[in-house]
This record gives structure tokens, C-alpha cells and sequence, in this order.
């Protein structure tokens, strides 16, 4: 969950689950966790994928953020659902105000700097509260925003911001969108809910023009921890992601990489989160 944000158990209005029982099990899973007991905290966990199938709580990728278990390759669609629809109404504050989340400037300062753009067509993956179309919202005449979370795409609908919005999961509206292509695709803040990458990188392909830019932000381990993992869940329960496999997975899916940047991302318990913010342009057939 963003930083900032007290843990607790886990709400979920209309679904069939015994909330109690779940909300007993989360308690006691978390506690095992931040009293060292990984074992046990493993096994609890495992007990509430259980009574939670859909994983509103992200179980597994706390599970996989203590080391154990197979490393998911995404996170579970109903635990980021319920993360950003819990905090929209906090998410600028949290994540800007707190912990000093500047990506969506940092693309607008790499853009301007490369003389790139005007835009015709922009369509925001994750796009939340809007933080990344407000900031781009004067060099593209038209902005398509998608977002899984509907509270957070109800707080960019108030901005006036987006000509279009659609709440879905962004591999899955990649997969099925029939619209116009788009000129510049930017994603901040969406692979660190991402492990492998090639359906976003095959979808956003399938989606741009010839010679449009795709940007993106991602977060990295130092080489050690990562081992020579492609990706791994960090110890915030967000996916890591090796440089070289995000080098790899663009060429392999049609990208030249215009630039790679070595980026601070947020702050996390007062330190910095490493990562890198990419530019990369599609190739013509």
C-alpha cells in the first residue's frame, strides 16, 4: 500500500467473503511478518489466499516480498483495485506532499529537453488522479486516460483533464482496445504492479503509432539483491525490475531506446527508491 498509509484489514463491500475471518487472518499474518516470524507469517498468509482466492490483500506478493513462494507475475488485479480505491481521496497528498513523487515532471523536463512533442494523441496506462495528464495536459491536444481503480478515476474525471476515461486493467484494455493509435503512451507508476513485462510492451506496441514514445518509470534493486532476476517483488510488496531486462523486453518487442535515466522515484521510509525513467520510440514495420 503507498507509504504513509496505516496497514489494516482489508474492506471489501459485495464480495462473498467472511470478512471477520479474513480480517482475523490479515491481522495475524501482519503481525507474524513484523515480528520476524517468516515461517509462520508465510503460513498465515497462506491462509488468507485461502478465504480470499482474489487476493484483496496481496498476499502473495507479500509472500514473495519475504523471499518465499513463486514471484507472481503481476500483482493480483483485486489488491490494486482496492489499494487505490482505500486511499484516492489521500493518494496526492501521500504520494506527492509525502513522499516527494515528481515522475510525471520528470517526464515533462526530459520531453522539453529533447524537443519532443507536440502530441496529438496521449493515452495515460494508470493514469490515478491525473497527476500525469495534468502535467502534460498543454502539449497534446487529445488524452485517454485508463485507470483499474474507479475512485481514482472519478478524482481525474472532477479535473477536466481527459477528454476520455475508462476504468480496466491497463494489460486488458491494451488487449482490447479498438480507438485510434496513440503518438506518446506514458506509464508512471505502473510496472512496480507489473512482473513480466512483454503483455504491457506488446500491448502499448500494438496500440502506438510508427515512431510514437513510450514512457514509463520503473523501480530497481541493487544488482545484488536482484541476483540476476528480471524482476522481483521488493521488500514495499513493489516489483523491482532489472535495467537489463527492461533493455531486453523493448528491442524484443519492436522499441529503440531513445534514453534511460537513472531516477529517484519516491521516498520510502525516508530513503530513496531507486529506478529509471525510459523513453522509447516504435520502430516502423
Amino acid at each position: 500500500m503507498p507509504a504513509g498509509q496505516k496497514e489494516g484489514p482489508v474492506t471489501m463491500a459485495k464480495k462473498k467473503i467472511d470478512e471477520d475471518a479474513l480480517a482475523e487472518a490479515y491481522n495475524q499474518a501482519l503481525a507474524l511478518e513484523k515480528a520476524g516470524d517468516i515461517d509462520a507469517a508465510v503460513q498465515a498468509y497462506e491462509k488468507v489466499l485461502a478465504l480470499d482466492p482474489e487476493d484483496h490483500g496481496g498476499a502473495a506478493v507479500r509472500i514473495a516480498s519475504m523471499g518465499r513462494g513463486e514471484t507472481p507475475v503481476k500483482a493480483p488485479d483485486a489488491y490494486v483495485e482496492t489499494l487505490f480505491d482505500q486511499h484516492a481521496e489521500v493518494f496526492e497528498d501521500v504520494l506527492v506532499e509525502q513522499l516527494g513523487y515528481h515522475v510525471p515532471v520528470l517526464i515533462r523536463q526530459r520531453l522539453q529537453a529533447l524537443g519532443l512533442g507536440p502530441f496529438k494523441r496521449m493515452l495515460d496506462l494508470g493514469c490515478g488522479t491525473g497527476l500525469t495528464g495534468g502535467t502534460l495536459r498543454d502539449i497534446v491536444e487529445d488524452i485517454t486516460g485508463i485507470d483499474i481503480s474507479e475512485n481514482m478515476v472519478e478524482v481525474a474525471h472532477e479535473k477536466d483533464v481527459y477528454e476520455t476515461l475508462f476504468v480496466a486493467e491497463v494489460e486488458d484494455f491494451l488487449d482490447d482496445n479498438d480507438e485510434d493509435a496513440f503518438d506518446l503512451i506514458p506509464a508512471t507508476d505502473v510496472l512496480p504492479y507489473l512482473g513480466a513485462l512483454e503483455p504491457l510492451f506488446f500491448g502499448a506496441a500494438e496500440n502506438m503509432v510508427p515512431g510514437g514514445l513510450f514512457i514509463f518509470s520503473s523501480e530497481t534493486l541493487p544488482d545484488a539483491t536482484m541476483a540476476g532476476r528480471p524482476y522481483m517483488v521488493g521488500p514495499h510488496q513493489r516489483f523491482a525490475h532489472s535495467e537489463a531486462y527492461v533493455r531486453e523486453r523493448l528491442a524484443a518487442t519492436g522499441f529503440e531506446l531513445v534514453e534511460i535515466t537513472d531516477i529517484n522515484v519516491r521516498m520510502e521510509d525516508g530513503q530513496p527508491t531507486p529506478g529509471h525513467l525510459i523513453i522509447a520510440r516504435l520502430l516502423a514495420d
